[in-house]
């Protein structure tokens, strides 16, 4: 390849080179572009090989004679840009002067400062009457200087500020942007790193699909993401950035800060990770812009003529431009420059000062104001600046371009001292030492300048505001085909999830709000249905004649589609979802998402996000579909779900049902809709439907309050009978729970009292919150948990059984008033019957039967032989290995 390459005619190749410096000269860089693509295409049209290359030079991608102009006052700007790193570090080290010791982080904000000051300054809107707001996703380790900028804008308090992870007594400032805890100021959570790139893809996405549903924003909105280099190591920030090409999301720009490091050392060491984002996003059809070297560099790459700085520029690794910005301007003359004797020779007018005052382009508000403009004039692409900063910039010998600088928390005196002179904040030496905030005075020019700006733009940003859109939603009687008895049409629980979501997008006044969500299993789920009602939404619409055109349920796609489909990709339909169930606080709409999908691929593979949701304060409905251990009982270990409720239950604000029953989901859906949308509460909510098909009772009278709370009398035992049992469960076992009654009574002659539980989570945080105020209040009425309440005075032990593992349902224990035995599906899923399945986790009518009886023969009511009679009755072996350990 290299004697393919060679040139074989230098005056040729000169004579090429001038006409392209002519067209450059005369008619713009676009035209040469333009042909330069001409000529490639042609060529390859011809047969020539030439191999793609995804890839720039390693210099900035704006040359200095085409950059935009900066329009403010940078004097005032580096002024505020100074106070707030200041304070910013300030805030971290004050707070890591005691014994608690909260933590923080310095060096990500120190390098990162100027991106955010520019898009403060210049880009971001807030929403106004006249725009609808950008949408900022702000680096969670970067969270300090955010908080200073507010500081200098009057919006944070010097107390706040001395309160900095001190949250407990009130009034004190996040560790990190999380929305839950200060709900008027952040709106997205990205400390989880990865989460934000996702996040911000499908906010920009759900954006274009409000537009195109006719919600529309004011304004032209940009999605801005912010991210550090080593985050991109993630998958989830890459995942889904070709989705990002493919539908040219011109409102999204992401800014990578590429400081080279991470938290432990270099991120590329032995590479380049500017050029291998680069070579990842352009490939994936992004306009990708590179600020990699600040203004002082532009004279000295004007007097490179024969391309050689480049050619360095290219040869040193990440690693060692690290290394050179820990050193000294002598070290970097040394070791960069001197690595040829021409580009010595380029720097010889210069002090080792002068070399050293070269700044990166991420720190040069110059050349990231241009890179800005350039993004957010672009269309039909999304825009990724890769911008290269210093990792601790400014904070010098305590962490500056060193492998500790993320650690860095704590500044010595010295170090205090070095950061107020870097940066000329105008503090004395005991002030400096103290860690004093400055603000300067509120008439100060930098101020006035600072709020101008703001005021240009809309107001301040982050600033979560919320509509207060309460939504006049449908009673429980629109759902009252799902309430009374099936009869002999049998169906599943999934199947009446979907009449009772077709129900609600017919509805005139909340039906336009409705959003289903799904991955790629809307056959499975009974959903096709909604193609040609709804239709699949797509920003182009359709351009093709899709295969089953001549079938009344065939695949539509449309730009005004309702329904968000989303391939095989749980990840971005759950980042489709929260930006459906956070619309009320960042589009000015409130929407209703539901979204379904297959239960172990909910919480278990999303969790992270999920999580995420709750800080988020979403609000919206996942739907665990074949959900349980035994209902999916082909599909084996990897699809079988036993676990997604203890999930559920860890996220404070997420509120979960395992219903058997359409009335029950009726019941639960409706009032959902109601607490979120109606009531406007800051919960979501996780049901568990199932795909087996039976007939479904009718709702028992005065049971919804029950339902509501997890647990209601679905059916009452004789009264006066000799022996009773108190039987209890959820999902698709409670049917067998049901049948495990009529074991009971006509083989044993013992009697039963039968409750449905749709939520033992939900009985469990009642308990708790019993629990609390009896323990806090001694002295007042002590309260009874719901559970004890239902089964105080019944007569018997009490047997649950679920389709998950024992800890779901034994997490009331301590609640009921009586011996408790749990059964459940504990160990790995596998494929067969459902029949089968449940005899092998011993949750069938048969396992239950049983251990009723041996509750009733540990309390001395039976002899133990009836228990080893319904044992072989029943064909159950004592000798066969537990579930869970096979």
């Amino acid at each position: 390849m290299a004697e393919q390459l060679h040139d074989l005619d230098p005056q040729e190749t000169q004579e090429w080179l001038e006409s392209l410096d002519s067209v450059l000269e005369k008619e713009g860089a676009e035209r040469a572009h333009f042909l330069v693509e001409k000529l490639v295409d042609h060529a390859r049209q011809d047969g020539v090989n030439i191999p793609y290359t995804a890839t720039t030079a390693y210099i900035n991608t704006i040359p200095a004679h085409l950059q935009a102009k900066h329009p403010g006052k940078p004097n005032l700007e580096e002024r505020i840009l100074a106070y707030t790193r200041w304070n910013a570090a300030a805030m971290v080290v004050k707070a890591n002067r005691d014994e608690a010791e909260p933590g923080g982080h310095i060096s990500s904000f120190a390098s990162a400062a100027t991106l955010y000051d520019v898009g403060w300054n210049h880009f971001w809107h807030a929403p106004s009457e006249n725009h609808g707001g950008d949408l900022v996703y702000f680096q969670g380790h970067s969270a300090p200087g955010v908080y200073s900028r507010a500081f200098l804008e009057g919006r944070i308090t010097e107390d706040q500020l001395n309160k900095f992870r001190r949250e407990v007594e009130g009034g004190g400032l996040s560790s990190y942007p999380h929305p839950w805890l200060m709900p008027d100021f952040w709106q997205f959570p990205t400390v989880s790193m990865g989460l934000g790139p996702l996040m911000a893809i499908y906010q920009a996405r759900f954006m274009k699909y409000l537009d195109d549903r006719g919600f529309k924003q004011k304004g032209d909105r940009k999605v801005w993401c912010f991210c550090g280099d080593g985050e991109m190591d993630e998958p989830e920030s890459l995942g889904a950035i070709s989705l990002a090409g493919r539908e040219k999301l011109d409102n999204l720009i992401f800014v990578i800060n590429c400081n080279l490091q991470r938290l432990d050392g270099p991120v590329r060491g032995n590479g380049k990770i500017i050029q291998e984002l680069e070579g990842d996003f352009r490939g994936s059809g992004w306009n990708v812009i590179k600020v990699v070297w600040g203004t002082g560099w532009d004279a000295i790459l004007a007097q490179d003529k024969k391309g050689l700085l480049q050619k360095r520029m290219m040869e040193v690794v990440d690693g060692e431009y690290q290394t050179y910005k820990s050193k000294n301007g002598a070290y970097v003359r040394e070791h960069f420059f001197g690595a040829y004797p021409e580009l010595l020779d380029l720097v010889a007018s210069m002090s080792d000062d002068d070399i050293w005052r070269l700044t990166r382009g991420g720190n040069d508000l110059y050349k990231v104001y241009a890179a800005y403009k350039a993004a957010s004039e672009h269309k039909d692409q999304p825009t990724l600046l890769l911008v290269k900063t210093v990792k601790g910039f400014g904070v010098g010998a305590a962490g500056e371009s060193q492998n500790i600088a993320h650690n860095t928390k704590k500044l010595s005196d010295s170090d205090l001292i070095h950061l107020r002179d870097r940066f000329n904040i105008p503090l004395t030496d005991e002030e400096a030492i103290a860690c004093k905030f400055y603000r300067p005075a509120d008439d100060s020019q930098e101020l006035k300048h600072m709020h101008e700006r703001r005021a240009s733009l809309g107001g301040f940003v982050p600033s979560r505001k919320p509509v207060d859109e309460p939504l006049e939603v449908p009673g429980l009687d629109a759902l009252q085909s799902l309430l009374g008895d099936s009869g002999e049409r049998e169906m599943s629980t999934t199947m009446a999830f979907v009449r009772i979501l077709n129900t609600l997008v017919k509805d005139k006044k909340i039906g336009n709000r409705i959003v289903p969500i799904v991955p790629d299993e809307s056959r499975t789920f009974g959903m096709e249905g909604m193609f040609r009602q709804l239709g699949i939404w797509s920003h182009v619409g359709q351009l093709y004649e899709p295969q089953d055109a001549d079938q009344l349920m065939f695949y539509k796609e449309s730009k005004t589609g309702q329904v968000l489909q989303e391939g095989i990709n749980e990840a971005g339909a759950m980042s489709d979802w929260i930006a459906a169930a956070t619309s009320y606080a960042n589009h000015g709409v409130t929407m209703i998402p539901f979204y379904i999908y297959y239960s172990m691929f909910g919480f278990q593979r999303i969790g992270d996000l999920a999580w995420a949701a709750g800080d988020l304060r979403a609000r919206g409905f996942l739907v665990g579909g074949t959900a349980g251990r035994t209902t999916l009982n082909g599909e084996g270990l990897q699809h079988q779900d036993g676990h997604g409720h203890l999930f559920a239950e860890f996220i404070p604000n997420c509120v979960s049902y395992d219903p058997t029953f359409a009335y029950e989901l009726a019941v639960i859906v409706q009032d959902g809709m109601r607490r979120m949308y109606q009531n406007q509460e800051n919960i979501y909510y996780y049901l568990s439907v199932m795909n087996e098909n039976y007939s479904h009772p009718a709702m028992p009278e005065g049971s919804a309050a029950g339902i509501l709370r997890g647990m209601y009398m679905f059916q009452e035992g004789a009264k006066d009978a000799a022996l009773k049992v108190q039987l209890m469960g959820s999902g698709t076992i409670f049917r067998e729970v049901i049948a495990a009654a009529e074991l009971l009574k006509a083989d044993f002659g013992v009697d039963a009292d039968i409750w449905s539980c749709p939520s033992f989570n939900e009985l469990r945080r009642d308990g708790m919150a019993v629990e609390r105020h009896n323990m806090l209040n001694p002295l007042a009425t002590q309260q009874v948990p719901y559970v004890t309440e239902c089964l105080t005075g019944r007569t018997g032990p009490v047997i649950a059984a679920t389709d998950y593992k024992r800890a779901f349902a034994d997490q009331v224990r301590e609640y009921v008033p009586a011996k408790y035995v749990v059964l459940g599906c504990d160990g790995y899923g596998r494929s067969d019957s459902r029949k089968a399945l449940r005899s092998f986790f011993e949750v069938d009518r048969h396992h239950v039967a049983v251990a009723a009886l041996k509750a009733l023969a540990d309390e001395g009511k039976i002899p133990a032989a009836k228990v080893a009679q319904a044992l072989e009755k029943y064909g159950i072996a004592a000798g066969r290995p537990a579930p869970w350990t096979v």
